[in-house]
């Protein structure tokens, strides 16, 4: 059976914030797998990115959502062709190829559905193939990530602590600003200066979450609103669409970001 290579091969674009490589790094050598914390757009699946370049391991994404069940994990039969065929899902994919499984935002999956991850997260190192009765070793290159953002938690979508407990967390925040800088700088290919005040102007917003703003915008709303600018898109009109709509609804929160867009721009 073939395995597509999921393979990063160039380096991806990656400024450390404290310990956080060194940290995978040593869960990658002592078998651990790791949890990261943190909210929308700080740059959690971008590090898991590079540390699947760094490591030179195969990396398998799933985005994670109520309708997930084990067997879009694990794989299933299909018919084709006439014939039944077992198709391996994205979790079996991972494991066979000693790579890393990044299930993104993992407390949107069900309870139900995470549970086939425990005899494979812990010491055992075991994927049960219900379907097939069978059972996988995971080789001890494979590594699996999960992410999940705090600020959405509520009593339903909270993770168990039979999952929470079989990962070590690393807890991400928004870069400190002058790393932030650079980060959007790159990414957008707008100038420093203009970068600057995107930054600025994020740490603003943020601030407004002590006003009822749920969430305030990641790193990647105001790269979005960067690149926008650097194809000639007036300012205002960029982070209106790139900011200002995405984060809220609420129509008084929007009037009092446009006043901050443009205090700042």
């Amino acid at each position: 059976m073939k395995i597509e290579n999921f393979q990063i091969k160039e380096e991806p674009f990656y400024i450390p914030i404290n310990k956080e490589i060194e940290l995978f790094e040593s869960a990658y050598k002592n078998k651990m797998h790791i949890m990261l914390i943190g909210p929308t757009g700080c740059g959690k699946t971008r590090f898991v990115e590079y540390m699947s370049w760094r490591l030179k391991r195969q990396l398998v994404t799933v985005a994670c959502h109520d309708d997930l069940t084990a067997s879009d994990l694990v794989g299933r039969y299909i018919v084709k062709g006439g014939d039944v065929e077992w198709v391996d899902g994205p979790l079996t994919k991972a494991v066979k190829v000693g790579g890393i499984c990044y299930l993104d935002e993992v407390v949107e999956a069900r309870k139900d559905t995470t549970v086939i991850i425990h005899p494979l997260a812990d010491d055992r190192r075991l994927l049960p193939m219900e379907k097939r009765g069978e059972i996988i070793k995971a080789p001890s290159e494979f590594m699996l990530v999960v992410s999940y953002n705090p600020g959405y938690q509520s009593v339903m979508k909270d993770m168990k602590h039979s999952t929470r407990q079989r990962f070590i967390s690393i807890n991400f925040n928004f870069p400190p600003k002058d790393i932030e800088e650079k980060i959007i700088e790159h990414e957008s290919g707008i100038d420093i200066e203009v970068s600057r005040d995107l930054v600025k102007l994020g740490d603003k917003i943020r601030n407004l979450k002590d006003k009822g703003l749920e969430e305030g915008p990641g790193t990647r709303l105001l790269i979005f609103a960067g690149k926008l600018i650097s194809t000639g898109i007036d300012p205002k009109l960029a982070c209106e669409v790139a900011i200002t709509n995405p984060v809220t609804d609420d129509k008084e929160m929007q009037i009092a970001i446009r006043e901050i867009i443009s205090t700042v721009l």
